[in-house]
């Protein structure tokens, strides 16, 4: 068991001595600098560090390891070694799993050839994956793996069909992928691990990271953790508080607590300035997404995620386990070409949508347009009618093809579910695929949008048509940045965020005209309310007419109620 090497300590500290123990985790309050301190320390306990997260497990949206000993340089190096072994994986769970049955693959065989050799009395030993069934079984009692050629298959208690690895649900997935990931851990390594209790049910929270430790008795295990209650689990577990980081100096100020004394001022830290989660699309680094939605959202903890499938899944798992976690937690996806019946759906599962097709139209927002022209000395109404104008004629351009690609969307959201039938044989597949041309009606629906599109160009409705509108180059060439004085778009961009950063009348104006955006009234905390509370706060007070005197009638109560009033 290897004794950890920790980061640098705030000058005045003194270094805390760490307990001899095999549990460790790293806690402390938000934006203490947990994760700086968790990847300061995974970088000086090179080489035996081993990464592991289910949050992007799964997902093949992520930056490969290329760190020694990591799962993704392990699959390269057994695909290089092994040219039977699948490669076409794209996620560390498919690689674990193709390195899973490889493994099996070759011990059956080294296990042949010593009976061929006539080497006498040959026993079976537990293989990685006679392991994982093993673990299985016991968090999952009436569940099996099954092992069928080429890949694993799941049974349930329930005694349905098999269903695949990816069919699996997040809580599963994160199981599987754990439990894997652990058994591919280089000798005496240190398993840092983040978010342990993510995706998974309190009630099999402690037993299962108990049997994935005992799979490794020989590694030491780090949790970055915010769960009170997994930390309260680990029953040798020493924590490291993390309390302040300073930039400069890269250093933390930090204190190593021994088992048993999670005190009241930590947990305190833990949980009391803990905000709700935005998850959202694209990457932490480059893009829109991530450096708009902080500043549209200040009091949310925003975590970017790669794609929309991503934010869906994770909001809905997230809000899942609200017992184990007790945050808030909301996404946020491009509307794209959803119709308004999975777009209220998505609103229904926190997941919130714009009433705009992507997030570069939130530019081109008329409050956007006009908030900015005030700040760069220009006549907000000029400018905003010609950027309109530009908008309204591209449309007009575009919007055949427009209503054949919201078709085409719409076709293959129906196919998927259509073809989703059980069919007793493949007669009557064929029957049921050559059928679908009149169930999906894809004509009708492109003669009602293009006619919905049409009459929108003749009522020039601009908010409407920024709501179905996907056309990328359509910031750049609505002229909105040559017009307020800015080189390109991308410049446009970087003024708008700028605005909001200042936080001035114009960056006001901006915020509230991005959240009115997001119709999600019957979400608690709703931005649209808040904006509407916060644009009647600046009106200006309006001297109201003198009431004239009426003549005092008698009237009836009435049993009807008017709804809103």
């Amino acid at each position: 068991m290897k004794k950890l090497r920790l980061p640098p300590i705030s000058v005045g500290k003194t270094y805390p001595q760490l307990p001899d123990v095999r549990q460790i985790s790293i806690i402390g309050g938000s934006a203490a600098g947990k994760s700086s301190f968790m990847e300061e320390l995974t970088n000086l306990n090179s080489p035996h560090a081993y990464c592991i997260s289910a949050i992007s497990a799964p997902y093949p949206e992520r930056e490969e390891s290329t760190r020694e000993g990591s799962i993704d340089m392990q699959f390269a190096e057994a695909a290089r070694n092994r040219p039977y072994m699948r490669t076409d994986a794209v996620s560390e769970l498919d690689k674990l799993a193709y390195m899973l049955f490889a493994d099996e693959f070759e011990y059956l065989l080294s296990v042949k050839e010593r009976k061929q050799a006539g080497c006498g009395g040959v026993k079976l030993r537990p293989t990685r994956l006679d392991r994982i069934v093993s673990l299985w079984e016991r968090v999952f009692p009436g569940n099996r793996i099954v092992r069928t050629p080429g890949q694993l298959m799941f049974s349930t208690a329930s005694g349905s069909d098999l269903i695949s690895l990816q069919k699996l649900s997040r809580s599963e997935q994160a199981v599987l992928y754990y439990a894997a990931a652990v058994l591919y851990a280089m000798p005496e390594a240190i398993v840092f691990v983040d978010s342990p209790s993510l995706f998974i049910h309190p009630s099999l929270l402690a037993n299962l990271w108990n049997a994935i430790e005992e799979l490794r008795p020989d590694c030491t295990f780090v949790y970055n953790s915010v769960d009170v209650e997994f930390v309260s689990s680990r029953t040798s577990n020493a924590c490291i508080w993390v309390k302040s980081y300073d930039v400069d100096s890269r250093t933390w100020d930090y204190e190593v607590l021994p088992p048993g004394n999670l005190n009241e001022e930590l947990f305190v830290d833990l949980i009391g300035t803990r905000r709700p989660v935005l998850f959202i699309e694209g990457d932490a680094r480059h893009s829109i997404d991530s450096r708009l939605y902080p500043l549209v959202f200040p009091d949310c903890t925003v975590r970017p995620l790669g794609s929309c499938d991503k934010v869906i899944e994770t909001t809905r798992s997230f809000n899942d386990l609200k017992n184990m976690h007790h945050l808030e937690s909301k996404g946020i996806v491009d509307r794209d070409r959803r119709t308004d019946h999975e777009v209220g759906y998505l609103r229904r599962k926190s997941v919130m949508v714009p009433e705009v097709a992507e997030i570069e139209n939130l530019f081109l927002l008329e409050g956007v347009i006009k908030a900015m022209a005030k700040r760069r000395a220009k006549d907000p109404r000029k400018v905003f009618a010609k950027v309109s104008a530009a908008v309204i004629a591209e449309f007009s351009r575009r919007y055949d093809e427009q209503a054949l690609q919201h078709v085409r969307h719409r076709v293959k959201r129906e196919v998927e579910c259509k073809i989703d039938a059980r069919f007793p044989c493949i007669t009557a597949m064929e029957t049921h695929l050559r059928s679908l041309i009149n169930l999906l009606t894809p004509r009708k629906q492109y003669d009602q949008l293009r006619s919905d599109f049409r009459r929108m160009l003749d009522e020039k409705d601009y908010a409407g048509i920024l709501k179905v509108f996907n056309h990328k180059p359509m910031l750049g060439d609505s002229g909105v940045a040559r017009l307020l004085g800015y080189k390109s778009k991308d410049d446009y961009i970087a003024g708008v965020i700028s605005t909001l950063k200042e936080g001035g009348p114009e960056g006001v104006e901006i915020r509230n005209a991005v959240r009115y955006c997001f119709r999600v009234e019957d979400m608690k905390s709703s931005p649209v309310v808040e904006a509407k509370k916060s644009l009647k706060r600046e009106e200006p007070p309006v001297a109201k007419p003198a009431k004239k005197k009426k003549k005092k009638r008698h009237i009836r109560s009435s049993s009807v109620i008017f709804k809103g009033f």
